[in-house]
């Protein structure tokens, strides 16, 4: 713990970057060269009363239980300290100390929090705003590296630009346990069937073309195609950032479709950064990324933790009540003649067993909701390179570039239930999207790989029925 303590005074320092579900991501904009370079990470409280400071110690009993081989991590007595120490002994090892930045926890007064709380709320989605705020009741935040920049640079000389990604699972399931209703997860991505729900939900106004395995697939061209449709409908899976400034994307709930004005704004911000005629920046920027992604590796190692979760949520589930001590839900639903010995089989298994399938998953939960940041800065001639660097042949440039691991938090066991709701509500969702266009003759094609073939086909209003109503005729 460091023994800086942020105050009220020094709030103006600190500017809005962006938030997902559990934290808010402030920059530092002040000149105390203990920050500079910096972004400090505070967790939220939900609007609803639940806060998650709790007395005592952090995780439960049943979760001390689970991480019982990490006793750091067991005697953690508040959130703050459990984060940190989960992506230091838990994540580090597994995805390569390289790419993971732990960070520093220095200590907050409520004052500092509150005026936080009042500076950021304009800048934040409205649907954040209204179901989240600063926790004010904490007394540390977490204090990490601005990937987003080169620490080392001189901002106004040399341009520094940085892509975030969220890719979100890159593998199909195979696990024995998927139901035959739910078969269809063995293959169509996690990604495609989720966009139908967020559709539903009013989550986002139409789908991406992005598929998760061609990001994962290792090929240039798998990749190169991946990023090219993160780049047309971004959503919250890709943002761009200029020298820690966000130039492209959403800050905190995600954008639609990149449209012509935005992808000539987008062209203009490159010309200082790709040495190339006007209309070929973007294109070249892109293959820049997908190269990176190439030779750098990371995502081979993401790949490998997310598929330790091999049993699905289907398996799990099962794995988590024999944890917990509870009679199993999931099997009281089944009808006998679905109940088959393979999920009654679970329920025979040793603790260690139980807990084992349970951990692994729930660090897979991490890497599936992690996100990437790959920074980038031209070489220049004698300057001895501090980074990895990248060649992009199309303009005949040389990058210096550096690849991290984000938004690594820790999963709550009691988040085991809401998954497997979330699982059911996805597989619902899709399934009754390609019920109903089969019904109403105009079926689109959905290949092995997830993707649709007609994406334009407008829905009617009041197509679905059942627990996907409302579609309203959106494009898909």
């Amino acid at each position: 713990m460091e023994k800086v303590i942020l105050e009220e005074k020094d709030a103006v320092d600190w500017i809005y970057r962006g938030e997902g579900a559990a934290n808010l991501i402030l920059a530092y904009t002040g000149s105390s060269p203990a920050f500079i370079g910096k972004v400090l990470r505070i967790q939220k409280s939900q609007r609803n009363g639940k806060s998650g400071v709790k007395e005592g110690r952090a995780l439960t009993t049943h979760e001390r239980l689970l991480w019982r081989e990490n006793k750091e991590l067991t005697a953690s007595s508040n959130r703050e300290i459990l984060e940190q120490l989960y992506v230091k002994h838990v994540m580090s090892p597994l995805l390569g100390p390289k790419h993971v930045d732990v960070g520093i926890r220095v200590l907050v007064t409520k004052e500092f929090l509150k005026s936080v709380e009042k500076n950021v709320t304009c800048h934040r989605p409205a649907w954040r705003v209204h179901s989240s705020q600063v926790d004010v009741n904490r007394d540390s935040v977490l204090i990490l590296s601005d990937h987003s920049i080169f620490p080392d640079g001189n901002l106004k000389r040399e341009p520094c630009i940085t892509v975030e990604i969220k890719p979100k699972c890159g593998f199909l399931p195979i696990s024995r346990f998927i139901t035959e209703e739910n078969a269809v997860k063995r293959n169509v991505v996690r990604f495609r069937m989720h966009q139908a729900l967020k559709l539903h939900n009013q989550e986002i106004s139409e789908y991406s073309e992005y598929n998760p395995l061609d990001l994962f697939s290792g090929s240039r061209e798998g990749i190169q195609k991946a990023i090219e449709a993160m780049y047309a409908t971004p959503q919250n899976n890709f943002r761009v950032f200029l020298n820690g400034s966000i130039v492209f994307g959403g800050l905190g709930g995600g954008t639609n479709s990149t449209t012509v004005q935005v992808g000539e704004a987008f062209e203009d911000i490159l010309k200082n950064f790709i040495q190339a005629d006007n209309g070929q920046r973007t294109t070249s920027f892109l293959q820049l990324v997908a190269e990176t992604i190439y030779t750098s590796g990371a995502l081979e190692q993401l790949l490998e933790v997310q598929k330790l979760d091999t049993y699905d949520i289907e398996g799990a589930i099962h794995a988590y009540y024999n944890i917990i001590s509870q009679p199993c839900i999931v099997c009281r639903e089944l009808s006998k003649d679905k109940l088959s010995c393979r999920y009654t089989s679970l329920h025979s298994i040793p603790l260690d067993q139980s807990l084992k399938i349970v951990k692994d998953y729930l660090i897979a939960a991490t890497a599936k909701d992690c996100s990437l940041m790959i920074s980038f800065r031209p070489k220049e001639d004698g300057r001895l390179p501090s980074h990895n660097t990248v060649y992009l042949g199309s303009t005949n440039q040389a990058f210096e570039y550096k690849v991290y691991f984000i938004d690594l938090d820790l999963k709550p066991l009691k988040k085991m239930e809401a998954y497997y709701e979330l699982d059911k509500k996805i597989v619902s969702c899709y399934s009754q999207m390609v019920k109903t266009e089969h019904e109403t003759d105009k079926a689109v094609t959905i290949n092995s790989n997830g993707s649709v073939r007609d994406q334009r086909y407008a829905l009617e209003d009041g197509l679905f029925t059942e627990g996907c109503t409302g579609f309203r005729g959106r494009a898909f």
